[in-house]
């Protein structure tokens, strides 16, 4: 989303956009790592570290509450996920920046990532079995049923990319029209409202990865009782 000259484009004319933002999210983050690994302290942490203790203790606590004990052996994926897309999403609130989770491309990228991820680990997890998960709750509905499954199980990249890329579209949009409708009156609501948006959205898609996730992971059975 491109209304005004953009800080980063002159850097990489050649890029586009989204990717040179993504790059920065990831610049931020991986920043963010090596200030606190350079700042460690066993006690009374400060500053970054202390920051990112909070952030990472309050990613464990919402993991725990979704997906029991075990996901926190999915924790930083989930966490990286989350942080990334927060990060993408704040960054439209800054003038002269712009949100990577805007472009379509990369809410794609991400919903490819967390829909690979859930695969992946349930084949991990359960092997050749894994096919259960995808074949009813009896052999005899398997024909009828795996065919259901598999486009349901698709349909999650496009609802996740979707979903991504349409809130922060319109979120963009609302704020630009509030701003210039009001523009000494609005700006605080405005930026509150961004903010709130950011959050959920960042929230939202990381939900929906770990229910995934645990659907993947749990036993499937068939002939008796239902996964």
């Amino acid at each position: 989303m491109k209304e005004g000259p953009l800080v980063l484009e002159a850097l990489a004319p050649h890029v586009p956009v989204h990717v040179t933002y993504t790059w920065f999210a990831m610049a931020v983050l991986i920043g963010l790592a090596l200030a606190a690994r350079f700042s460690l302290k066993k006690t009374a942490p400060t500053g970054v570290q202390n920051l990112l203790e909070t952030v990472v203790g309050g990613l464990e606590n919402f993991v725990v509450d979704i997906m029991g004990p075990e996901g926190t052996h999915y924790l930083s994926l989930i966490g990286s996920l989350f942080l990334f897309i927060l990060i993408c999403n704040l960054q439209g609130l800054v003038p002269g920046f712009d949100s990577p989770t805007a472009n379509i491309n990369t809410t794609l990228a991400l919903a490819l990532v967390s829909f690979t991820a859930t695969h992946y680990i349930g084949v991990k997890r359960h092997g050749f079995g894994y096919i259960k998960h995808f074949m009813g709750p009896m052999w005899g509905l398997a024909p009828l049923m795996l065919p259901i499954e598999l486009i349901s199980h698709f349909a999650r990249v496009m609802s996740l990319t979707f979903r991504l890329f349409g809130n922060m579209v319109a979120k963009h949009k609302l704020l630009l029209v509030l701003a210039l409708l009001a523009p000494y009156v609005a700006p605080i609501p405005i930026l509150g409202l961004g903010l709130l948006v950011a959050f959920v959205q960042a929230g939202v898609f990381t939900l929906l990865t770990m229910l995934y996730l645990s659907g993947s992971i749990e036993e499937a059975h068939l002939g008796g009782e239902h996964h």
